[in-house]
């Protein structure tokens, strides 16, 4: 990070992004800047010439100087329609589903099956060869072979969830307890669903800081202006060479009477000089540095969201045993004891994410026609972005281990791994669950808004006063699809946290069931439902009932 801030006061010395974000007229004067405050834009006398001139110099020197006159003109102010953007709460109605999803699930499955036999009879006199082949799909839903295709497919796929089930019956069971229990824990801690704000804003600051760092290392170097005939044909212009240095601003065609179309061009910027030397190796090291910020911050909220939900886990008398800030104790500790075991984790990550862009880039580079060679580039691709994926979920579960224990990350990740390797068939079944779960909550966010945001949009419903009307709307397609959109970031980062939730009291659990017996000197710390599962009992409890 020292280096990181280092590199940027370097680039904030040296760099002017001006050169980027404003353009220069003809005379080398910034447009919507300083005596030009009120003429942002750039005006081309003739914008024909910059694509039909004769400007064999300039090329060959990489120019990028236009052969028209360019001068300052004024903005043109567009009116945007105003986008009204809904916030998506979640609320009980995802935990409900969650405590009831036998229920709904097999009520669903039900309504379908009804559905497509009820469809089939009403076209079982239709048959597809009465139709034969046609572009207007909506025909084929008109005929009995294809209702009876979806009937066949949601039969099959409900007999091998009944046989999943049955063979999995305990598994299963654990991991729907699991979720519930997951969602007990999130309404004790409401205040977790709001960190995916603190992890945006931290990214947000990562992002800033890579691009205003790209942008005045690209523009470190003093721009070079030199004298260029644009069009080498005219009059003496052949003579001009493209040697002498010049400054747009004081600069006078009248200096050169024998060719009119003499004129001060950029070139490109200063490259001579330590700093500008070395400026590719320090824009790689600018997105290297990125890269590990950006994994270090997201280690650092899983790390966080891990210790305030293993509180809740480990907590004998739930919720009076709670602390009051769980969340704030876990990101505090996290800051305090784990940052070394964080960046350790998010460079390993980084490392990877280095290889495989390095190995895109080859392959974007070298466009192999080599059969074997693209299959070769092709698997390497492959190998690393499992790796990628498998770091990722050691890193997930190190991090738990980390906020449990508080042992160093190689340890975390290796006991994390072991236990998980001990358990795989749970693992799997509560991956799956969690998913689907996670899936319908999600589709029940962005369906909702979006269909919330149609009614909107649309004029179906009207608001009161006269600060929006939907008829002014030329295309009320596009804000739905960005209300839409964003609704899905929004439920995808609170899912995040439910998410979390699930992994850390299902490493909690585990460990419990191996550390514990159910003595008075080793109680179960488990819900009440997964003791019943697994047919476990403290004994303290049996003691005081008896008595």
């Amino acid at each position: 990070v020292l280096g990181y801030i280092a590199v940027g006061i370097l680039a904030w010395l040296f760099g002017d992004p001006r050169h980027v974000l404003y353009p220069r007229n003809s005379t080398g004067w910034y447009c919507g800047i300083g005596p030009n405050e009120n003429r942002p834009n750039l005006f081309y006398f003739d914008v024909l010439k910059c694509a039909m001139s004769v400007n064999i110099m300039a090329q060959s020197l990489n120019g990028f100087q236009c052969p028209t006159t360019q001068v300052e003109k004024a903005a043109e102010f567009c009116s945007f329609t105003i986008l009204l953007c809904f916030l998506s709460r979640l609320s009980e109605l995802f935990i409900f589903f969650t405590t009831h999803r036998c229920d709904c699930c097999f009520c669903v499955s039900i309504a379908g099956i009804w559905h497509c036999y009820w469809e089939y009879e009403n076209f079982k006199d239709t048959s597809i060869s009465d139709v034969g082949l046609t572009t207007n799909f909506k025909t084929y839903l008109q005929v009995q072979e294809t209702w009876l295709t979806f009937l066949i497919i949601i039969s099959v796929v409900e007999v091998i969830i009944l046989l999943t089930v049955i063979f999995l019956r305990t598994r299963i069971l654990i991991a729907i307890a699991l979720i519930q229990e997951s969602s007990k824990a999130i309404s004790h801690m409401m205040s977790a669903l709001l960190y995916p704000l603190v992890t945006f804003v931290l990214l947000l600051v990562c992002v800033a800081y890579w691009g205003a760092m790209a942008l005045y290392l690209a523009t470190s170097g003093d721009p070079i202006y030199k004298v260029v005939a644009l069009n080498t044909t005219m009059g003496d212009c052949g003579n001009i060479n493209g040697t002498a240095n010049c400054e747009p601003e004081s600069f006078s065609p009248s200096d050169y009477p024998g060719c009119p179309s003499v004129s001060c061009i950029f070139i490109k910027y200063n490259e001579e000089g330590l700093l500008q030397e070395n400026l590719m190796n320090l824009q790689i090291y600018n997105a290297v540095a990125f890269l590990w910020c950006v994994n270090f911050v997201i280690a650092l909220g899983q790390c966080t969201l891990a210790g305030a939900f293993a509180s809740y886990y480990w907590a004998f008398n739930k919720p009076n045993d709670i602390p009051t800030f769980p969340v704030c104790g876990g990101f505090m500790r996290s800051l305090r004891y784990h940052v070394g075991s964080l960046a350790f984790g998010a460079l390993i990550l980084t490392l990877v994410q280095v290889i495989r862009i390095i190995l895109e880039y080859i392959d974007h580079k070298a466009r192999a026609q080599n059969r074997v060679a693209r299959f070769i580039m092709t698997c390497f691709k492959c190998c690393f972005w499992c790796l990628e994926k498998f770091i990722k979920f050691l890193n997930r579960n190190a991090y738990i281990m980390i906020a449990i224990y508080g042992k160093n990350f190689c340890v975390s990740a290796k006991n994390a791994f072991m236990l998980l390797m001990r358990n795989v068939i749970r693992v799997v079944v509560l991956d799956k669950v969690t998913d689907l779960l996670l899936f319908f909550g999600k589709l029940l966010v962005v369906g909702g808004v979006g269909v919330l945001s149609f009614y909107f949009f649309s004029g179906r419903i009207a608001l009161p006063g006269n600060t929006f009307r939907s008829s002014s709307l030329n295309y009320y397609w596009m804000p739905i699809i960005t209300v839409a959109f964003g609704s899905y970031l929004i439920a995808h980062g609170f899912f995040s946290v439910y998410n979390m939730c699930v992994d850390t009291l299902f490493l909690c659990f585990l460990e419990d069931l191996e550390r514990n017996d159910g003595s008075m000197e080793k109680p179960y710390f488990m819900s009440k439902s997964l003791m019943k599962i697994l047919n476990k009992s403290n004994k303290t409890l049996k003691k005081h009932r008896e008595n």
